[in-house]
């Protein structure tokens, strides 16, 4: 198996799904005084909706996307802390972009709590845009958005 291919995540991957998410977003509870929303997230459903896509094995990285009429919502994106610096949130990010092309969608849009100031310095490079900044409940979030040329 390719270990840079990005695939659909199966029902045996959910806790690998889970264990990667938790690893990735548990640092920011503290931070954040609250638990981030991808933690809380019913794993089991994502994957058997299609929702789900892993990489690695065993798995080191995922996304979640949602299809959307006019974009597509890029729910989570994890990857495990072991594995950061070594180009794995890219390739995932332009899995992302080949995906919205697939299904004919021109807009990627994603949200970053305020205080995970670590993506807010990746989503540029990778042509991400602020569109807003909002309170939705207990989290200040930054909305970014991408239109595909």
């Amino acid at each position: 198996m390719n270990h840079d291919e990005i695939r659909p995540a199966g029902a045996d991957d959910v806790p690998a799904v889970k264990a990667v998410t938790d690893a990735a977003f548990s640092p920011y509870i503290e931070r954040i005084g609250v638990v981030p929303r991808p933690m809380e997230a019913d794993h089991a459903a994502d994957v058997a909706a299609g929702r789900v896509f892993v990489t690695g094995d065993p798995v080191v990285g995922l996304v979640v996307l949602e299809a959307y009429e006019d974009h597509l919502f890029l729910d989570s994106i994890a990857v495990r802390p072991d594995s950061h610096g070594q180009g794995v949130g890219g390739r995932l990010l332009r899995f992302v972009e080949a995906r919205a092309r697939a299904l004919g969608l021109r807009e990627i849009r994603l949200y970053t709590n305020v205080m995970m100031w670590e993506n807010q310095k990746i989503y540029p490079k990778y042509g991400y845009e602020v569109v807003e900044r909002r309170v939705d409940g207990p989290y200040a979030r930054v909305h970014y958005r991408k239109v595909l040329d």
